[in-house]
C-alpha cells in the first residue's frame, strides 16, 4: 500500500554454514485469523509487515513495531518452535540505533543470513517520518539472528525511489531485493552485492505502470513465485502473483489469488514450512488497522496456506482457524459452519455495514448479498453456545461491554472469550430460531421490529416477536 507500511522480511529455509539445523519437534498448534497474536508473556506480538528466518528450531520472526503516530519505534524479534508460541527476543534496531531513526518510518523489515561475512543483513524500506518523499531503503547487519543491528544507512537503489520491500535469497546463495519504485508504479529486482549490503545492478523492471506492492518471492520445486497487491492505501485489494523458471527471466502475466481482498488482508511473506513429511507455503498477511483508522500497532495477522493444482499455478482459501505442524510441515485450513442469519419480519440479513474491520462496528440488517461481512461462523463454546465470528473480519458478535440492558448495542468485536459473545440457537419453529446471549439471557433483536435498510441490531428481553426471530441458512 502506497507510502505507509513497509518492508516484508524474508525466509532463509536452509541456513547454509550458518549453523546446523535442527528439525522442528514442536507439537501441532492451531492459529486464529484476524486476531492479534500475543506472546509468551501475554503481550501482543508487534511484527507487521514482518517476515520469518528459520535458524536451528527456532523461526524468527521481524516485524514493524511503531509508536501511537504510527512513527517508528522498533524492528521487534520473536522466536517459536511451533509458530504459534511466540517469545519476544528483544528491540534489534531501535530510535537510538542511529540519528536517521530518531524520528522515521521504518517499513517491511526483512533479514536474510550471508554465509560468506557470517551475518545476518536486514533490508527496510526508509521514510523521514512526516512524509514519503524520501522513498529509501535502508540496511543493518548484525553478527547473531536476535543482536544488536548495526545500522549501514540509507538510499535510493541506483538513484531510483524504493518503498515496499522483500528480500529473497537463492539456492546458490545470490540475492535479490524487490521494490516498489516510481511512486509504486513499478516493481524492481536487484541483485545484491557478495556481502548482500548493496545493491550491484538492476536485473528487471516487472510490469511497468500496473502498481503493484508489498512484494513476497518464493521458490519452490524449481519455480519462482512473486506475490503482490495493488497500491490502494491501508484498503485490501485483489492480490496477484507471477512465476518464473529463473529470477532473471522471464516472468509470467500476472494472475489473481484469493479473494478481491486477499480476505481483508495484504501479504507480508510466504513462509516454507519445512517438515519430515513436506514442505507447505503459508501466506503470512496483515490486515492493516489503517483501514478502520487505527494505529498500525493495532493491526491483526492472516495466515494462510497456499495451495499448487500446477506446477505454476497458486490458490488461496479463506479458513478461520489454521493447524500448523513445523515437525511434518503440513499446514491444514480448519473448517467451521458458516451462516448468514436472515431475521424473520423483514426477510434481511445480519450485517456489518460497509465491511467494516473495525471492533465496535455495531451491526444492522440489510438485504442478503452473500457478503462475507452477512456471514458468521459458529465456533463451539461449550454448554450449547456458540461464538458467531464474522467471515470478513474475524471478529465476534458482541454485546456492547457486557451490559444486560434492553437496547444494549450489539457490535463485532475482539473475540475474547467472554460470555457477551456467547449465543445459544433456541428453535422457535418453522425453521427459526432465537438467538439468546449468554451473558443476559435475552435475544438478538432488529430494534422496533423495523423493516429499513439499516435498522440497529441490539439486545432486548425475549418476547416471541418475528423480529426476534432467525432464519439460519448455511453460507
Amino acid at each position: 500500500m502506497p507510502q505507509r507500511r513497509g518492508s516484508i522480511v524474508v525466509l532463509l529455509a536452509v541456513l547454509i554454514g550458518a549453523a546446523t539445523v535442527a528439525p522442528a519437534t514442536a507439537a501441532p498448534v492451531t492459529v486464529s485469523n484476524g486476531t492479534q497474536f500475543v506472546d509468551t508473556s501475554g503481550q501482543v506480538v508487534h511484527a507487521h509487515g514482518g517476515g520469518v528466518i528459520k535458524v536451528d528450531a527456532y523461526y524468527y520472526w521481524f516485524g514493524e513495531n511503531r509508536n501511537a503516530n504510527n512513527t517508528f519505534r522498533a524492528v521487534s524479534v520473536y522466536r517459536s518452535t511451533d509458530l504459534r508460541t511466540w517469545e519476544f527476543r528483544r528491540n534489534v534496531l531501535t530510535q537510538s540505533s542511529s540519528s536517521e531513526l530518531a524520528v522515521a518510518n521504518i517499513e517491511r523489515p526483512k533479514v536474510v543470513y550471508n554465509n560468506s561475512t557470517g551475518r545476518f543483513v536486514m533490508w527496510m524500506h526508509k521514510e523521514n517520518g512526516s512524509d514519503y518523499g524520501e522513498a529509501r531503503a535502508a540496511v543493518a547487519s548484525s553478527a547473531t539472528v536476535d543482536g544488536d543491528y548495526t545500522w549501514h544507512g540509507s538510499f535510493r537503489p541506483l538513484n531510483h525511489m524504493s518503498r515496499d520491500i522483500t528480500l529473497f535469497r537463492d539456492d546458490d546463495g545470490t540475492a535479490y531485493m524487490i521494490s516498489a519504485a516510481r511512486e509504486n508504479a513499478d516493481l524492481h529486482v536487484y541483485r545484491l552485492t557478495a556481502d548482500y549490503r548493496q545493491v550491484a545492478s538492476l536485473v528487471h523492471v516487472l510490469w511497468p505502470g500496473s502498481w503493484r506492492e508489498a512484494p513476497a518471492m518464493f521458490k519452490r520445486n524449481g519455480v519462482y513465485f512473486l506475490l503482490t497487491s495493488g497500491a490502494t492505501g491501508w484498503a485490501p485489494n485483489q492480490q496477484k502473483y507471477a512465476t518464473a523458471t529463473s529470477v532473471a527471466g522471464t516472468w509470467s502475466a500476472l494472475a489473481n489469488v484469493g479473494d478481491n481482498t486477499a480476505y481483508g488482508s495484504q501479504t507480508a511473506y510466504v513462509l516454507p514450512v519445512q517438515g519430515s513429511q513436506t514442505t507447505s507455503y503459508l501466506y503470512l498477511g496483515d490486515r492493516w488497522a489503517g483501514a478502520w483508522n487505527g494505529p498500525v500497532n493495532d493491526s491483526r495477522y492472516v495466515w494462510l496456506p497456499l495451495t499448487f493444482p500446477s506446477s505454476t499455478t497458486m490458490s488461496m482459501n479463506y479458513a478461520s482457524q489454521v493447524t500448523i505442524d513445523t515437525a511434518t510441515g503440513v499446514v491444514t485450513p480448519i473448517s467451521q459452519p458458516a451462516y448468514t442469519l436472515t431475521a424473520r419480519h423483514s426477510g434481511k440479513c445480519l450485517d456489518v455495514p460497509s465491511a467494516s474491520q473495525a471492533p465496535g462496528a455495531e451491526v444492522k440488517q440489510y438485504p442478503c448479498n452473500g457478503g462475507a461481512n452477512q456471514r458468521w461462523e459458529a465456533q463451539a463454546a461449550d454448554g450449547g453456545y456458540y461464538r458467531l465470528v464474522a467471515r470478513h473480519s474475524g471478529l465476534c458478535l458482541d454485546v456492547a461491554n457486557g451490559s444486560t440492558a434492553d437496547s444494549t448495542s450489539v457490535t463485532q468485536y475482539t473475540c475474547n472469550g467472554g460470555t457477551n459473545q456467547q449465543w445459544q440457537f433456541q428453535d422457535a419453529g418453522s425453521g427459526y430460531y432465537r438467538v439468546v446471549a449468554r451473558h443476559s439471557g435475552k435475544c438478538l433483536d432488529v430494534i422496533s421490529a423495523s423493516t429499513a435498510d439499516g435498522a440497529l441490531v441490539k439486545q432486548y428481553t425475549c418476547n416471541g416477536g418475528t423480529n426476534q426471530q432467525w432464519a439460519r441458512a448455511n453460507a
